[in-house]
């Protein structure tokens, strides 16, 4: 997060002097990584929440039923 708000303060008020469209890529940037943080972030978590398969269901069938 603070990489974001740095990449998008200095691209606001010192790099615009000099290339706004350098500033703009910068904002770019700056607006992907906390989106593609969450889905790194969240990978592990995403595999160890599917529903088993039919033969792991099969070979070990849940004891509550």
């Amino acid at each position: 997060m603070g990489t974001c708000i740095t990449l998008i303060v200095l691209a606001w008020c010192w790099v615009r002097l000099w290339s706004v469209p350098l500033a703009v890529v910068m904002s770019g940037v700056a607006a992907v990584i906390p989106p593609i943080a969450a889905i790194v972030g969240n990978w592990g978590a995403m595999r160890s929440s599917e529903p088993p398969t039919f033969h792991e269901w099969h070979d070990h069938p849940n004891p509550d039923r």
